[in-house]
């Protein structure tokens, strides 16, 4: 560490306990604040001071009344701790790299934000919008829907963290656009269309980045915004977002998603494009696992191959482009590991990451922590291990705190097989 620690900073031992990194896996700071303050004899007033929070709200979170969900927050209190970035779902903190270290070599998640951005300036469409009150033209829904896409790049290489303000800015453009201009019916169509598929965009930063109301308020601002653009595809695909959500919760929570994500396909239709139905379908078998239905999840999974190997010269939307055979194995590996059956989950994981480029670290961190799943219930703990260590060396260099909730109740299967060297040292590089 560099840098003068401030008087918040936790003891490294007081960090690397079992019950404090489970809390900082979820974001529970209001643990972490009662430890801190039982335990390493920090006040609630100081706590509240370093980290920008009321006196009175760190005692709530104390106690166990609510978490701490946006960004900026949780970067704000891992400064004050000391929490190491990879604890948080951060990317290393600027305090975690020496100055040697820093010279000659940006940051990972810093040159990804660089190089993005850089990338994205070229073919960007820059747009002149009107001005208040003034007359939109019928172009400005396909600019709009250009750019939308371009942006979307940015999600292949960086988290939710990183994105969430830009996606959410385009999204509030639009909507300050359509109430204060003018536009013919079939444009205002098209912008809601647009305003639907930019909310998406935002909500699935902010629940890549740990800000789960918000997510679910712009996914539910998309659905409306689609179904009264007349867009089918897009309002089922905001239920289908909002179905991943609901997956999230008790099992009453995971029997609505089921029903949600059901709902999503249907709304979408049969005419919907084959991409868009195999995106859809994919998910309502990802909601059939987690609730745990086996033959539901297969025959799910198998409407969508049907989906994907139509042929139909229709472009599909940006939005549903990338769906391919891959994202087809990754996403049955992924049902069969929460199904608990590794025998059928590990081959098509394998076969499928084996194409996946670590410049997606997120979502290549995701994939492996279900392989990695899928081998500790299969007996293959040290094998485990090795793709454990890979999924964490990826995840370090994204804002997302998915990689590091997936990986948590898989660190804690091998711990218990932490005699054997390869499952201790997987441990000791989680443990930063």
């Amino acid at each position: 560490m560099t840098g003068h620690a401030p008087p918040t900073a936790l003891p490294r031992e007081l960090l690397e306990r079992p019950e404090v990194r489970s809390a900082l896996a979820t974001h529970d700071f209001g643990t972490v604040f009662h430890l801190a303050r039982t335990e390493a004899g920090i006040s609630y007033s100081l706590i509240a001071a370093e980290c920008g929070i009321k006196p009175e709200r760190v005692g709530t979170l104390a106690k166990g009344h609510g978490k701490v969900a946006t960004f900026e927050k949780i970067v704000r209190i891992a400064d004050a701790f000391r929490i190491p970035g990879h604890m948080v779902g951060l990317a290393p903190r600027p305090w975690e790299t020496s100055p040697e270290d820093s010279v000659g070599a940006a940051p990972r998640r810093e040159f990804l934000k660089t190089s993005a951005a850089a990338s994205l300036a070229v073919g960007l469409p820059e747009l002149s919008r009107s001005s208040p009150g003034g007359r939109v033209g019928s172009d400005l829904p396909k600019k709009l829907r250009q750019r939308t896409a371009r942006l979307r790049r940015l999600d292949e290489v960086l988290g939710g963290g990183d994105t969430y303000r830009t996606y959410l800015g385009e999204y509030q453009a639009t909507r300050g656009l359509l109430r204060r201009n003018s536009y013919t019916e079939e444009t205002g169509r098209g912008l809601l269309s647009v305003l639907a598929e930019q909310a998406q965009q935002a909500g699935w930063a902010a629940f890549d980045g740990g800000r789960h109301a918000e997510a679910r308020g712009l996914y539910e601002a998309s659905r409306k915004a689609a179904t009264d653009a007349g867009d089918a595809a897009l309002a089922g695909n905001a239920l289908a977002f909002l179905a991943y959500q609901g997956l999230r919760g008790d099992r009453q929570d995971r029997r609505d998603a089921v029903q949600t994500a059901a709902r999503s396909c249907a709304t979408a239709g049969p005419d919907a494009v084959p991409r868009v139905r195999a995106l859809l379908y994919e998910r309502l078998a990802w909601a059939h696992a987690v609730a745990g239905h086996a033959d539901e999840t297969e025959r799910a999974l198998d409407a969508a191959q049907t989906a994907l190997a139509e042929v139909d010269d229709t472009p599909p939307p940006d939005w549903a482009a990338w769906v391919d055979d891959t994202e087809l194995q990754i996403m049955s590996g992924r049902c069969w590991t929460e199904l608990g059956r590794p025998l059928r989950a590990v081959p098509v994981l394998e076969a499928a990451l084996a194409q996946y480029n670590d410049s997606h670290a997120r979502d290549k961190a995701l994939y492996l922590s279900w392989l990695a799943d899928s081998y500790v219930t299969a007996g293959e703990v040290e094998q485990a291990a090795t793709v454990t260590g890979r999924a964490l060396g990826l995840s370090s260099g994204v804002a997302s705190v998915r990689p590091r909730e997936r990986l948590e109740p898989v660190l804690l299967r091998l711990g218990e097989h932490q005699v054997l060297p390869a499952v201790a040292d997987v441990l000791e590089q989680a443990r930063g």
